[in-house]
């Protein structure tokens, strides 16, 4: 099928690199789903997804129901007559009523090579497990959280620095590459969907922001992946003897550090060492709340850490 009527359904910026990789290839869908404006930012104004901002700018409709499981819903879902529907982080669960509809599948671009990772925090799962490799996967929607079969996955290379942010740039760009590269095959049966292994699959929580206190009892390489993994939300923190919340945005491992965990250390340029439970982690860039980032030389002036 040459056009196939598409809907896409996704809303934040790891969906619009699959519908961005879409509307080049000349798939451009014939509706976008993504959730409805929220209020962000410091001011709480109401803000429409990325993904709604690119549908409006090339012109797609854009559909925002606060639910997909009203008969009004599906029925204006099923007069769009899709071919196929696909999904990238949309943020809402696909009744069976809306998974039937599309002609030949819902697709859904996943931000791990299944089974690895389901859920909705794969690539902080990935750097917390100190994984080797991730990637994405194109997998036929099911009623169940990401147990459907795969038709197809991509990997690259976990670096021992790269922050959750990097990761999620890589793999959103990777996902609108195998989406487009696949999606003709998919269509024209010429790749089928295989099963997961379901003794090999893990479930990645939704992330909260108490999950990213710093336990200083903790090893530092395990401290090291944790500041990556929650950067840059909800952002790895402590709290300094006055109370005080600091985040702590890039840290490395210090070996041959022997203290109670969770003590100063020392301060040199290189940044400002913390013993862990094993070694120490030198903090490199750190965060007062309602101040901007700064290097630790700039951090020191700000807050004694003693």
């Amino acid at each position: 099928m040459s056009n196939p009527r598409i809907v896409f359904a996704g809303t934040p910026a790891f969906a619009l690199a699959s519908l961005r990789a879409l509307v080049k290839a000349g798939h451009a869908p014939v509706a976008v789903y993504t959730q409805p404006d929220r209020p962000a930012g410091r001011g709480r104004q109401t803000t429409a997804s990325v993904v709604k901002n690119f549908a409006c700018e090339v012109g797609i409709a854009v559909m925002q129901p606060e639910t997909l499981r009203s008969e009004e819903v599906a029925a204006e879902f099923s007069a769009l007559m899709p071919d196929i529907m696909i999904v990238a982080a949309y943020g809402l669960i696909l009744p069976q009523s809306i998974l039937d509809v599309p002609t030949y599948t819902c697709l859904n671009v996943h931000a791990s090579v299944l089974p690895r990772w389901r859920g909705a925090a794969p690539i902080q799962a990935a750097i917390l497990a100190d994984d080797a490799s991730t990637g994405v996967s194109l997998m036929r929607m099911s009623a169940g959280l990401d147990c459907g079969p795969v038709y197809s996955t991509r990997s690259v290379a976990i670096s021992r620095t790269e922050s959750a942010e990097e990761l999620h740039d890589r793999l959103a760009i990777l996902g609108g590459e195998l989406l487009v590269s696949d999606l003709g095959n998919i269509i024209d049966g010429s790749l089928q969907a295989i099963a997961q292994d379901e003794s090999a699959a893990n479930y990645a929580k939704k992330v909260h922001k108490q999950d990213a206190e710093i336990d200083w009892s903790k090893p530092a390489d395990e401290l090291q992946r944790h500041i990556r993994a929650y950067n840059p939300a909800p952002g790895a923190y402590f709290f300094a003897k006055n109370s005080e919340r600091v985040k702590v945005w890039q840290a490395e491992q210090v070996t041959g550090v022997d203290a109670v965990a969770g003590t100063f250390v020392n301060y040199d340029k290189g940044g400002i060492v913390i013993a862990c439970g094993c070694d120490g982690l030198r903090l490199k860039e750190l965060q007062l709340a309602g101040k901007r980032r700064l290097p630790a030389h700039e951090f020191v002036s700000q807050i004694d850490l003693r």
